[in-house]
């Protein structure tokens, strides 16, 4: 389900390849005005802890009602008195990426760019028809009203040494709409977080626009 480079062995499938390839010509164009920091200890995107812990559980993604009181809390009013109650539910870990990684997501119909998403203004991306709570309208027919979301995520693992490295990086979720998210090409499981990478393409149900992920290169 990943695309990788062609120096990792695998190659990309020529479809994916070209819309990266376009995407990738706008960066080198000069599109991207990338900001750089230092990694900050104290910034909540980037940590090193020393030591052995026990390893935390995983959090399954909460989307679900629990009660009046988290369903009163967790919609939105409208204008003329009805409500929509918010299907996701961002996790505790959720944080907008560090200015140091600028990621875009563009977005291709047929081999045209329509548009330009910078994604490190927010930590959570709300995809589909319900105008009124999306953060990303995606009005295809085929698309349901709260169908999938794009959450950056502050996740932590251990090197050799046993130290914990942490570091902010996006995941994808299909909120269980009716026609799927396709990651490179493959339908994703419902209900379930998966790690987004540089290059990747995703699709939501049956619509012919392609979402391009991509990272600005590091001077």
């Amino acid at each position: 389900m990943r695309i990788e480079t062609v120096e990792g062995g695998i190659v990309i499938p020529t479809m994916i390849g070209r819309i990266a390839e376009a995407a990738e010509a706008l960066m080198a164009a000069g599109l991207f005005d990338e900001r750089r920091t230092n990694p900050d200890p104290t910034d909540d995107s980037f940590a090193i802890s020393k030591g052995e812990e026990p390893e935390k559980p995983k959090e399954k993604p909460n989307f679900g009602n629990s009660g009046l009181l988290a369903a009163a809390s967790n919609s939105v009013t409208q204008a003329d008195g009805t409500t929509i109650t918010l299907k996701y539910h961002e996790p505790p870990e959720a944080r907008k990426p560090p200015p140091r990684d600028s990621w875009k997501l563009f977005i291709f119909k047929g081999q045209d760019i329509v548009d330009t998403i910078e994604l490190g203004t927010r930590s959570c991306w709300l995809v589909g028809r319900e105008l009124a709570v999306v953060d990303l309208p995606a009005e295809h027919p085929s698309i349901s009203k709260q169908h999938a979301v794009i959450q950056f995520r502050y996740t932590e693992k251990r090197n050799e040494f046993g130290d914990k490295l942490g570091r902010v990086k996006p995941y994808l979720i299909d909120l269980e709409s009716a026609n799927g998210t396709m990651l490179n090409n493959e339908k994703v499981p419902e209900s379930r977080y998966l790690e987004l990478r540089n290059k990747d393409m995703i699709k939501f149900g049956s619509s012919t626009r392609e979402y391009v992920l991509m990272l600005a290169p590091k001077e």
